[in-house]
């Protein structure tokens, strides 16, 4: 199995599939305590805006995939706070929306479908140095981020009204949790691909949850569980030559099919 990290591109995809999998669920099981899973989906089809443009720009689809995702989650949490009535209505605007304007721009060019495809569902080969470089600089800041603000954000999704009363911005962690998931989703294109981010942000977090588990420990198991779908993922993918967004997909939903009939037979 160790053969095939002689390849440049694999050491580079186990890399960034590494650093995504930590990262993803650090996020996720704040969106899905939250009650606001919706949200990867949209923001991961907003992001094929940016990967549009950069196409037929000839710029870095992760640069401009994370400016149109970030620029577009500030905008659903400013439309979110202020209009909370139809707060779900937002995010089937944003979803609609992104991918219409997707497709009209890859239109212009019908040679784009190919590269674009590598985008929707992954593709390991296509993990440039580049890519890695965004990809540690994204992991670092937001490791450091949310080792400083885990308390604050751990109080904020139980209860935001008691995290007002201690003084807590809330407002500005509620962007903060948003922008950190675009970033991640736009960070995870090449590996996972634009239409399947949101599993690894939100089913390992579920998957763990049915453990019943505190807090801290549905955090790190939901991180193992990642961790161990993204590699066995791209393994599996390299040597069926499958695309690695959508074997890690259904490995994660594997996992979770696993632990719910344990614990219903348990």
């Amino acid at each position: 199995m160790f053969d095939i990290f002689q390849f440049e591109f694999m050491q580079r995809a186990f890399l960034a599939g590494t650093l995504v999998a930590i990262l993803a669920p650090m996020i996720g099981i704040f969106i899905v305590v939250r009650r606001y899973s919706p949200l990867a989906d949209s923001l991961s089809h907003v992001s094929l805006v940016g990967v549009a443009i950069a196409l037929i720009t000839n710029t870095s689809p992760m640069l401009l995939a994370g400016g149109t995702t970030v620029l577009a989650s500030l905008g659903i949490e400013k439309i979110r706070s202020t209009q909370k009535s139809f707060s779900d209505s937002i995010l089937v605007l944003f979803t609609t929306g992104s991918l219409g304007l997707a497709t009209i721009i890859t239109s212009l060019n019908k040679g784009f479908t190919n590269s674009l495809d590598s985008f929707l569902f992954g593709s390991i080969a296509t993990v440039s140095t580049l890519d890695i470089y965004i990809i540690s600089v994204a992991f670092l800041t937001i490791l450091t981020i949310m080792i400083f603000a885990y308390r604050q954000l751990f109080v904020l999704v139980f209860d935001e009204e008691i995290a007002q009363t201690n003084g807590i911005k809330t407002d500005l962690l509620n962007y903060t949790i948003i922008v950190i998931a675009a970033i991640i989703i736009s960070i995870s294109i090449r590996t996972v691909g634009a239409l399947l981010i949101s599993c690894l942000l939100i089913v390992p977090v579920i998957s763990t949850l049915q453990l019943k588990l505190n807090f801290k420990s549905t955090l790190i198991s939901s991180i193992l569980v990642s961790l161990l779908s993204v590699w066995c993922g791209l393994v599996i993918s390299y040597y069926l030559n499958l695309a690695s967004g959508g074997t890690i997909a259904v490995l994660n939903l594997i996992i979770f099919l696993i632990l719910f009939f344990w614990k219903k037979l348990g």
